[in-house]
């Protein structure tokens, strides 16, 4: 029965435990970056939330400019997305990676070549993710300014007085 799977040795284990530590730290790592994508997702939605409501009552000019707001709202919702979604196919990927680490200790099988193209791909969809959000920040930079009228603008002087 023994011939059929050997089972690992407790040192066998612990080294697998050691090689597995540095993809549970890039999980962590791409969980804080998933966290910094939602917090700006959800900051994006309140705000085309307010603007949504604000476009329907709007008119002229002013109704020209929420309409080009909300779309870029619109946009920077979906790049978000993106990056959410590389992210989290990244973190997959990496989830694999382990299991393949204890799954070639376990059946005693040489899984090497598989365990680094995962990596890459890992690596290669996190990079990805990392770009998308690059572009919702050059995005936003674009967009994020105070208007001319507002900067400029001047309280008309109380003529009763």
């Amino acid at each position: 029965m023994s011939d059929f799977i050997s089972l690992p040795q407790v040192s066998q284990v612990a080294q697998t435990i050691q090689l597995a530590v540095a993809p549970v730290f890039l999980l962590a790592g791409i969980g804080a970056f998933l966290n910094v994508c939602a917090a700006r997702l959800a900051r994006v939605i309140d705000r085309a939330r307010v603007v949504e409501k604000s476009v329907m009552i709007s008119r002229g000019e002013e109704h020209d400019r929420l309409v080009g707001e909300i779309r870029v709202l619109d946009r920077r919702m979906s790049v978000v997305n993106g990056a959410i979604f590389l992210s989290v196919a990244s973190g997959c990927a990496i989830c694999l990676v382990v299991i393949l680490l204890f799954a070639s200790e376990l059946v005693n099988a040489h899984l090497g070549t598989a365990i680094a193209i995962l990596f890459i791909l890992a690596m290669l969809l996190q990079a990805a993710a990392f770009g998308t959000f690059i572009q919702e920040i050059r995005l936003a930079a674009r967009t994020i300014h105070i208007r001319n009228e507002v900067l400029y603008h001047k309280a008309e002087e109380d003529s009763g007085l």
